[in-house]
């Protein structure tokens, strides 16, 4: 019975978004051509790394260029990151990170897909991957701005780490600022259609029924949350393909501290 409740309740809004999105003039997620810039190679062990902070074997390189390069090397891969993942279907197309039907509400999906009205439910999951890939742009300066402010012991643990650690430090010193701006994005994207105003009636209708689990009523935070879950997801790809692939160094700064390994 609940399963039939859930059905019934949930297929509303996957049809009545599906319904306003062919009534709205289609957007696609559009951004400035720039041209991409190089990745940039990091120090790819522990002891190469070590043995450059620590003056060894390279006397001209001070703590500050050891800094100044790494932040270079830093900002160029969240900007690549943030630009990937507003490009049209850097998420929608990206099965690693792309925003499912919400979890809670699987079952509708299935059944809906079962009677022949699985476009509508692909309408809907777009929806979510537009709103998160319009919010990506956000990312850039929030990293760059987290970049800027690393100390040289944040410097010295990121060389020295995980071939993610600069993705931890980067999650841990943005994730709030970062919510904070993707959120209204969303929001107003998802607001677009009736997805956010009709989920969160169905979805506050369901949890009244005893004994289920209850369901994300607001759909901008779940959006959200999956699209910030998905970026980070590409931060640590970016991060390996840094430490693992050499690439062209495009400064001095950059050639005299990496280019000394």
């Amino acid at each position: 019975m609940k399963k039939v409740i859930l059905f019934i309740t949930c297929s509303f809004i996957v049809l009545a978004t599906a319904t306003a999105q062919t009534k709205t003039t289609k957007k696609t997620t559009t951004t400035k051509k720039t041209t991409t810039k190089p990745k940039i190679s990091l120090p790819t062990s522990i002891s190469s790394a070590t043995s450059v902070l620590s003056g060894g074997g390279v006397s001209s390189l001070s703590e500050t260029d050891i800094v100044n390069g790494l932040k270079e090397a830093l900002v160029t891969a969240s900007q690549n990151s943030s630009s990937m993942l507003n490009q049209l279907d850097g998420f929608n197309k990206n099965m690693k990170i792309r925003i499912p039907f919400p979890p809670q509400c699987q079952i509708v999906a299935s059944k809906l897909r079962d009677m022949g009205m699985g476009s509508k439910v692909d309408e809907f999951e777009t929806t979510l991957n537009r709103a998160a890939e319009q919010a990506a742009k956000d990312a850039a300066p929030i990293f760059v701005s987290a970049i800027q402010n690393m100390t040289i012991t944040d410097a010295k643990n990121i060389l020295t780490g995980s071939d993610t650690a600069a993705t931890g430090y980067l999650r841990n010193n943005t994730m709030s600022s970062l919510y904070s701006a993707f959120n209204p994005t969303v929001t107003n994207a998802l607001n677009s259609t009736f997805a956010t105003s009709k989920w969160a009636e169905i979805t506050t209708l369901y949890n009244r029924i005893p004994f289920v689990t209850k369901v994300d009523t607001d759909l901008p935070r779940f959006t959200t949350n999956r699209a910030l879950q998905g970026l980070f997801v590409v931060v640590g790809e970016q991060e390996q393909k840094i430490r693992k692939d050499p690439a062209a160094q495009v400064t001095d700064l950059l050639k005299k501290v990496f280019g000394n390994k």
